[in-house]
């Protein structure tokens, strides 16, 4: 299997987890940038090997499969390490809404595509709003939040900032159920259909 450059940014994406996860807890006060700044340049890199794939038609199988489960795992460490320094429960139930429907989508589109229906469960222009609004929530949140108690003080703005990431994540949320619900919609007729044909 030939690695591709978009599959090697994928593959960084997967590597830069752990140290999130690391740069989160350590004990100093430009953690919190620093791990923003991680997040953030996860993030860049995801908008980059979408970019070259589709500019130089470098896509891949092993690509494509590879960059739904990099960037849910990077999205679901990211709500974790923020429920853990602002373990609030709006802030738990946001998170738990945001994986939990990324779990059922991704079930709904495996069985989708063994009825060979996977076109019909695509990205709409929801889920793309509602991906911009999530990554700039987490970079927000990650940067004001802190697993220590107090939060060490921050360079500038951390308050400020938690508002606008606390807001951003809660409208996530809510177009994570639309969108998902805007998927489900989409693909019931099939699923009566094979339903129906089982009887």
């Amino acid at each position: 299997m030939k690695l591709t450059i978009p599959t090697w940014l994928t593959l960084l994406r997967i590597l830069m987890i752990p140290v999130l996860v690391l740069v989160f807890y350590l004990p100093f006060k430009w953690t919190n940038f620093a791990a923003a700044f991680v997040f953030g340049l996860a993030a860049l890199t995801d908008w980059l090997d979408g970019w070259i794939a589709r500019r130089y038609g470098l896509s891949s199988p092993f690509g494509a499969f590879l960059d739904p489960v990099a960037d849910k795992l990077m999205v679901a460490v990211a709500l974790f390490l923020i429920v853990q320094g602002h373990p609030s429960p709006w802030m738990a139930i946001w998170a738990a809404v945001i994986v939990g429907r990324e779990i059922a989508v991704s079930a709904l589109r495996e069985w989708m595509a063994e009825l060979g229906q996977r076109a019909m469960v695509k990205v709409a222009a929801i889920g793309k709003i509602k991906t911009i609004a999530q990554m700039v929530a987490l970079l927000c949140l990650l940067y004001s939040v802190s697993p220590e108690r107090p939060a060490p003080p921050l360079p500038w703005l951390g308050s400020e900032i938690f508002v606008i990431g606390d807001w951003l994540l809660a409208l996530a949320a809510l177009l994570t159920l639309w969108s998902g619900l805007a998927y489900l919609r989409a693909a019931w007729p099939i699923m009566r259909a094979a339903e129906r044909s089982k009887y």
